[in-house]
């Protein structure tokens, strides 16, 4: 039996191969794969740019090709098969109207922002639980429009983990989103990344100096708004009245005029890069060498525990679900 295939993962062959040779070579067999080092200089570079956008390898400033650590390289080309899947599940249950016909079968009603039924125009909603399992409904059946803000501005790791599925279902159908942010989230960097993320990805994201309202409009058809606006765990009110709705994105829209589009990307990293500390960018560079945090905490001449730390610490900041995204991001935005 020959070597296993990474072919399932989505690697074609020929780059497999060249990634193979990388492991094998070693350091100094490396050299030979600069960007002058083969005889078909076009055919290497573009397998080699494949294996960049794959993960599989990043290239130094001298042209020489490193391959990522085989556990890390696997992890990222399994992380991004489970999300393409994920991506084309839901876009088909979407089309198909999996959950409004099985929501016809139970004889119930979906939080579906196109109904007209005004026997429940006003509901309260007891706990985030219960405001969370409505909101998950709404987002599914939103086709036109989103408008949100966050008057505190800051979003949690745990928050973003919650939100992001959602805010990707509305933007993979083109919904027009649009979101206000208090002031405080440009002192936050997890916040930040991820207003930059959405943005990337068609949504528009404003700044606001001035106190906002909580609210979350659908499709300018039912909104959200807190029970308490001073403690919104304990609940929401869902509001179908086409009246209050229509007052509500009023409100939104005076709020939306009066804010700030969000600042430059290259401002923001610049100033974050700024921010990182001496032994944080040492952290960093030695993500793209070694593939165990022992390694890198000996040649960093710290314990584990502190280099795991400030590992933590950049992940937290890059918005990275794990180490490889940790380098590929700090590159991406020339912390490195």
């Amino acid at each position: 039996m020959g070597e296993p295939s990474l072919a399932f993962l989505g690697v074609d062959s020929d780059d497999e191969e060249l990634y193979r040779r990388l492991l094998r070579a070693g350091e100094k067999g490396r050299a030979a794969f600069a960007l002058n080092r083969s005889q078909d200089v076009r055919q290497v570079q573009e397998s080699c740019a494949r294996l960049t956008t794959l993960g599989l390898v990043r290239e130094g400033s001298d042209g020489v090709l490193h391959p990522v650590p085989p556990a890390k390289a696997v992890e990222g080309l399994v992380e991004t098969k489970v999300r393409r899947l994920r991506d084309d599940l839901e876009g088909q249950v979407a089309a198909r109207d999996v959950v409004g016909s099985l929501i016809n079968e139970h004889g119930g009603r979906a939080a579906d922002t196109r109904a007209a039924d005004t026997g429940d125009a006003i509901q309260h909603l007891e706990g985030m639980e219960a405001v969370r399992a409505v909101l998950d409904e709404l987002t599914f059946f939103t086709w036109a429009e989103s408008l949100t803000t966050n008057p505190t501005g800051v979003m949690s790791a745990e928050n973003i983990a919650h939100a992001r599925p959602l805010d990707e279902r509305v933007l993979r159908r083109g919904v027009s989103m649009r979101t206000l942010l208090g002031a405080a989230a440009l002192d936050d960097p997890t916040t930040m990344n991820y207003a930059r993320e959405l943005t990337a990805k068609g949504a528009q994201i404003r700044i606001s100096h001035a106190p906002l309202e909580r609210l979350i409009i659908c499709d300018r058809s039912a909104a959200l708004t807190p029970l308490d606006p001073s403690h919104t765990a304990r609940g929401a009110v869902l509001i179908r009245e086409s009246g209050l709705v229509s007052a509500l994105v009023a409100l939104f829209e005076r709020m939306w005029s009066s804010a700030q589009e969000l600042p430059a990307a290259e401002d923001a990293e610049s100033d974050a890069a700024e921010a990182l500390s001496h032994l944080e960018r040492k952290v960093l560079k030695s993500l793209y060498t070694v593939d165990k945090d022992e390694s890198g905490a000996r040649d960093l001449g710290i314990s584990v525990r502190t280099y795991r730390k400030h590992v933590a610490t950049l992940m937290r900041r890059l918005d990275a679900t794990n180490r490889v995204q940790v380098a590929l991001l700090a590159r991406e935005r020339g912390w490195l």
